[in-house]
């Protein structure tokens, strides 16, 4: 299937970052096609002339690989090279809540559809996702350009299913990297 987009829709590519490399700190990852997908999405945007933004969570907590001391705060290859439209850092989990202020900087450049991207599918793409839902904007969740963590006894792939179940129909829709190209 493949989907409109609007000519100004932008690509959010959350948190791919270096400390996500690290299973001893976060676990057992999901979706190992995702950098790939994120590459894709990201090279059709720019070839579109469309609006990437990237941002970069800041952690706040010293134990955290994520902090901005830490080499881990470093983006990932994959995006490190991006001319991002906008570059947002946060220290919570949502885009809308860093700065500079990604819901200001979409209404002043018209963008009212979103692509959802990046790290952790469950965390910070989804609570982005929600939020970006909740003010209306036209929510599209590219789940296999996502990833997240195994935790205790639930599966990264369950993480990742309950998210797809949370966002479709409720504050977006879920689709993949090829129904975006």
């Amino acid at each position: 299937m493949t989907i409109a987009l609007d000519a100004g829709a932008a690509l959010l590519v959350i948190d791919v970052q270096a400390a996500f490399d690290d299973e001893s700190y976060w676990g057992k990852r999901n979706n190992p096609e995702a950098e790939a997908n994120i590459a894709a999405l990201a090279a059709a945007w720019s070839a579109a002339g469309r609006p990437v933004v990237r941002v970069r969570h800041a952690s706040t907590n010293p134990a955290s690989p994520l902090r901005p001391e830490h080499p881990g705060h470093a983006y990932k290859a994959v995006v490190a090279g991006l001319s991002p439209a906008l570059e947002v850092v946060k220290s919570v989990h949502s885009a809308f809540h860093g700065t500079p202020d990604l819901g200001a900087w979409l209404t002043a450049n018209g963008v009212r559809q979103v692509v959802v991207t990046g790290v952790q599918t469950n965390r910070c793409c989804e609570t982005t996702a929600r939020l970006a839902g909740d003010l209306g904007y036209d929510v599209l969740f590219a789940l296999d350009a996502t990833y997240t963590f195994t935790e205790g006894d639930v599966t990264a792939d369950q993480f990742a299913a309950v998210t797809a179940a949370n966002i479709e129909g409720n504050f977006g829709r879920v689709v993949s990297a090829a129904d975006l190209l």
